[in-house]
């Protein structure tokens, strides 16, 4: 079981429109010593990459969170505004958190990277719905800092953030919303909606979907160590090497590098730098157990591991769906199950359902369900 464990670890480790206004910068509470969450920074034009179709207006904003170390820091995402007239209290709000860009900051969605048909087509779906989308990049990508990879509450707190800031400059905006996300957005919307009525009362959250997400990593991990053999499993070692240069912004007092080969550190040095495509060309056929001099598996480690990963599995007070693909090579399809049955163990409100796609297509394939799962939070 212990060997089956490990398998599923490392494969684990991972991971708007035709009219363009010139929007002026939001000076004021930009300098503010202690900036409030969702407090706007600045409002602007998104570059051409990133306009995408079934959208009346969309534009770029940065606004104040909170980072990985619990202080104030700054974010930016996009906010897509669908065609047509606003209902009766404003659009519905769906809170996109994206999959895995990469850290560095030419990997940040709002800026034009990764306008994938994952991007393109499926956030376009909602839209198509009628429904008005806000979507993080996270703390560190495209803005100062480093960008801590699978930091959950940060993550998850940007995508509540970008809520509150753009209903701070967009009218139309209800203040009902839902979170969607895939991946790496899968883990954060699992942390959006463990806190979400309660850091940001003043909001009307409705609900979350979770597709393809990786969970359990907090156990996992650990496991690692030298020789760790290369499973084949796709992207894992630069997920490990974002993971691990995410828990050294997060915890600057571990003593991360002890746990590196030299190569392992220069592995995570190039990836602050590296969006997920050129890193995986730059990692070739290097594995995690060349990243590691010695054994992961230590009481100062899995504790950091599981303040940084580790997916809430009780206290949750709205609905939660989670999907995952059957085949899925990237986040193997063990962790989300098991992340759903500990929920379901716990009473909490989580629907489960499975896809016969790999990673990339079950979010697709989930579509009618989630689309259902949605319109029902909204009492539609």
């Amino acid at each position: 079981m212990r060997h089956r464990v490990r398998r599923w670890v490392r494969a684990l480790v991972p991971a708007s429109l035709a009219v363009v206004v010139t929007l002026a910068p939001i000076p004021a509470l930009a300098q503010a010593s202690e900036p409030g969450p969702g407090t706007v920074v600045t409002r602007e034009q998104l570059p051409p990459i990133a306009l995408l179709p079934n959208t009346a207006d969309s534009y770029r904003v940065v606004y104040w969170t909170e980072g990985p170390t619990g202080t104030p820091a700054r974010s930016a995402g996009a906010v897509y505004l669908p065609k047509g007239v606003a209902p009766a209290g404003g659009w519905p709000v769906v809170s996109w958190a994206h999959g895995t860009t990469g850290v560095g900051d030419d990997c940040a969605p709002s800026s034009g990277y990764d306008v994938t048909a994952l991007t393109r087509d499926y956030v376009s779906a909602w839209l198509a719905q009628g429904y008005a989308v806000v979507a993080t990049d996270y703390v560190g990508l495209g803005n100062e800092g480093t960008h801590a990879y699978l930091h959950g509450r940060s993550e998850g707190r940007a995508v509540i953030d970008m809520v509150r800031a753009a209903r701070a400059i967009t009218p139309s905006l209800s203040k009902s919303w839902v979170v969607v996300g895939h991946s790496q957005g899968g883990h954060a919307a699992m942390f959006a909606a463990h806190e979400a009525t309660s850091y940001a009362p003043e909001l009307d959250y409705r609900g979350a979907v979770a597709t393809g997400t990786p969970a359990n990593l907090d156990q996992l991990f650990p496991l690692g160590g030298p020789g760790f053999p290369n499973l084949g499993l796709n992207g894992l070692t630069p997920f490990a090497a974002y993971v691990v240069d995410g828990l050294k912004v997060a915890r600057p007092d571990l003593p991360i590098d002890d746990y590196l080969t030299p190569a392992g550190r220069e592995l995570v040095k190039v990836s602050e730098t590296m969006c997920f495509v050129p890193l995986l060309k730059r990692a070739g056929t290097f594995g995690v157990g060349e990243m590691l001099s010695r054994p992961l598996d230590t009481p100062q480690i899995r504790s950091a591991l599981r303040d940084y990963l580790a997916v809430p599995t009780t206290g949750y007070d709205r609905p939660v769906f989670i999907g995952h693909g059957l085949t899925d090579q990237t986040v193997p399809f063990p962790l989300g199950a098991k992340l759903a049955l500990d929920l379901q163990m716990a009473g909490q409100p989580v629907t489960f359902r499975t896809y016969p796609g790999n990673h990339g297509g079950s979010p697709f394939q989930a579509l009618p369900d989630t689309t259902a799962f949605v319109r029902s939070l909204f009492g539609a």
